[in-house]
């Protein structure tokens, strides 16, 4: 978070109280202090709640890691009715109660910062589950406005829904929008420039009340209520322990447990599933108050897609059309056509040997090596970042945008459910997994959606052993078209079974059950062509901030290696391996070297032997095999180690590098012990 957001002081009790609500602090890019607003926005996930902050907000926004996490929050200043507002978009929850990072981060902002007004945008159609969040923001004491998003496709559904009365119901004012269409978002702005007000209906917890008012008399005073707080206590949440420390002394803790102890037996269940029935019992109240369906004669074909992709059977040849689809627009357009004409026209015709004519003038020829040189950061960094790897990840970004506004994903997790069942993930874990084949430096921060951490870290582990990025991948593809169809089943097979098999160790061996799934499953829907290119430029720009300074790093380590002749040694400390265990030429040893900068890099290398008779079919096949299972880039070892720390990333390398290796010097052995013909 940016300093606005980090100025805080404990008051000796912990870290909720905020400096005067960082209200006098001063506005990026103002010199003068002028009184700075805070404003969050809440919501489940997929609700438009990024594309409402982007609308509000305008295009400059800063997006920066939650203290202490990996969260990354996004963050910027506005400007409504002569007032300056600091926005903050939250991470999409389901609940107030953590059971995620995204979710504890969430929470944590409104604890901690306590915003001055709350926007909670909700989906019009699940009035149900958005109340809920409703209810929690109400117990906070926050003040708030309610905006119902994608009003259309629950008009399209016959939903109405009577905003007066819901809002007489809650007490806070009640907007109406579809997003893409800027419909609402007036009305939106005057209800913030109105300030809000604090949710005034309250829900009775029956025989848990009387262990709420005496857990919260244990309680400081805090930016939220003391009543809210004491329900997280009650309902079992582990991530206030540390708050609770920090504020109280252990005999209060301890008092505090045999109340929660004591309610659970009274109340004959768990505390927190009991106040979650009673919160969703009273959403349900409010509901059937407001609420009406006139069933609607459904589009015949958003009806077929609606079963077909969710059937046992039919599910699958539409996943094998989707996917088929994905490699054509991804692999061949984005890795194929794109590619092409920026690496070989656009960089290889003018920008490289402009800044080779440059640099020739410089009477430095250190400079010149460093910058167009083999590992020139122009010639290299550049070249492979935004020539080969740009035009794929947003071709990526564009299908994935697709999938994501369709609604298909959801189902997508859902048809894979049982295939990540048996390596300790659930159906969730194909979102990163699919992505995978995108970028691996990307997907290996998207595993943060999956909720435990012994899920992202076997998530990422897959990610970096058996997932190839659709650059590695087109180059494979390329090289498998010139061996048979018996090539390419023995490539998928192996791919796979070690896929299942790295989970199902993994699983066995971490510590800890797998998270339970639970996801609902949106309407299939028309994507909207501004979400996509909106949600694709903001990923694109992500991509070039991210993965640029890391391509330039991993260029100028392999620039000192090459400076010290250590490169050299390394392939002749490395050719024992690939040439006696792996039976290949002893320069397809540079391939698996550069292939940990880029794995597509190192695969172009094999490729490009392969095409000038240098490797056999048989070893044409091994080396694929092994480079598909072997080191994943540098930019992707970068994001582990910032996601997970050194040692995590160190003992991913440690287990994938030899059983790369063992891998392929066995299937080297077995193909021609038994003379298989690829």
């Amino acid at each position: 978070m940016q300093a606005e957001d980090q100025e805080m002081t404990s008051g000796g009790k912990g870290p909720l109280k905020a400096k005067a609500g960082g209200k006098t602090q001063p506005a990026q890019g103002s010199s003068a202090a002028q009184p700075l607003s805070r404003l969050a926005l809440v919501g489940n996930p997929n609700v438009g709640k990024s594309v409402i902050f982007g609308l509000l907000t305008g295009k400059y926004a800063t997006v920066s890691n939650y203290p202490g996490t990996t969260v990354e929050v996004t963050q910027s200043n506005m400007t409504l009715g002569g007032k300056r507002y600091l926005v903050v978009d939250t991470p999409g929850v389901n609940n107030l109660l953590p059971m995620s990072e995204d979710e504890r981060v969430t929470r944590d902002i409104l604890l901690e910062q306590r915003p001055d007004i709350t926007v909670q945008v909700g989906d019009a159609k699940n009035l149900r589950r958005t109340l809920s969040i409703t209810i929690q923001l109400a117990e906070m004491g926050l003040p708030a406005v309610l905006a119902l998003n994608m009003e259309d496709e629950a008009m399209d559904s016959g939903i109405t829904i009577d905003k007066e009365a819901l809002s007489r119901a809650l007490e806070i004012q009640v907007v109406g929008t579809v997003a893409p269409q800027r419909k609402g978002l007036k009305e939106l702005s005057a209800a913030i420039s109105n300030g809000g007000a604090v949710p005034a209906f309250n829900v009775n917890y029956g025989k848990a009340e009387e262990y709420i008012g005496k857990v919260a008399s244990y309680l400081p005073p805090a930016n939220i209520s003391g009543r809210s707080i004491a329900l997280m206590v009650l309902s079992g949440d582990k991530s206030l322990a540390a708050w609770l420390k920090a504020n109280l002394d252990e005999k209060a803790i301890e008092d505090i447990e045999a109340l929660r102890d004591e309610c659970e037996l009274r109340l004959g269940t768990q505390a927190g599933l009991y106040i979650n029935e009673t919160r969703l019992k009273k959403a349900g109240e409010i509901v059937a108050a407001v609420f009406s369906k006139v069933p609607q004669r459904e589009n015949a074909i958003i009806a077929f897609l609606s079963k077909a992709t969710i059937h046992p059977v039919w599910g699958f040849p539409f996943l094998l059309v989707v996917l088929a689809a994905l490699y054509e627009f991804v692999g061949v357009l984005g890795a194929g056509v794109f590619v092409n004409f920026l690496e070989h026209v656009i960089f290889g015709q003018y920008l490289n040997p402009m800044f080779t004519k440059v640099f020739e003038l410089i009477p430095v020829p250190f400079l010149a090596e460093l910058f167009v040189g083999r590992y020139g950061i122009i010639t290299m960094a550049f070249t492979y970042s935004i020539a080969i790897v740009l035009p794929i990840t947003t071709t990526f970004f564009i299908a994935f945008s697709i999938l994501e506004d369709s609604g298909y994903l959801p189902r997508l997790a859902i048809m894979t459910n049982k295939f990540f069942n048996m390596m300790g993930l659930s159906g969730k874990a194909v979102l990163p997994m699919v992505l995978g084949l995108g970028c691996g430096t990307m997907a290996v921060m998207t595993t943060r959606i999956l909720e435990g951490k012994r899920d992202r870290l076997i998530a990422i582990f897959l990610l970096s052993l058996a997932i190839p990025c659709s650059a590695q991948l087109g180059v494979i593809l390329g090289m498998l078209g010139s061996l048979s169809m018996m090539a390419m089943a023995i490539w998928l097979l192996c791919v796979l079974g070690v896929l299942l098999l790295g989970g199902w160790l993994a699983a066995r061996i971490l510590p800890g059950k797998r998270s339970e799934f639970f996801l609902e499953i949106p309407p299939i829907r028309k994507p909207s062509l501004q979400n996509v290119a909106l949600k694709t430029a903001n990923r694109a720009v992500w991509y070039l901030k991210e993965a640029v300074p890391l391509f330039i790093l991993g260029t100028l380590v392999l620039f000192t290696l090459d400076k010290l002749n250590m490169l050299t040694l390394i392939e002749r400390a490395a050719s024992p391996l690939i040439v006696g265990l792996l039976g290949l030429p002893p320069k397809a040893t540079e391939a698996f070297i550069i292939g940990f900068l880029r794995r597509d890099y190192g695969a172009a290398g094999l490729f490009d032997m392969s095409r000038h008779g240098l490797l056999t079919h048989v070893q044409a096949l091994v080396s694929i095999v092994t480079i598909t299972l072997f080191l994943p880039c540098l930019a992707s070892f970068f994001i582990i180690i910032k996601e997970k720390g050194i040692r995590v990333a160190l003992s991913i390398l440690a287990i994938i590098t030899p059983f790369a290796l063992i891998f392929g010097g066995f299937l080297n052995w077995a193909l021609r012990h038994f003379n298989v013909a690829v």
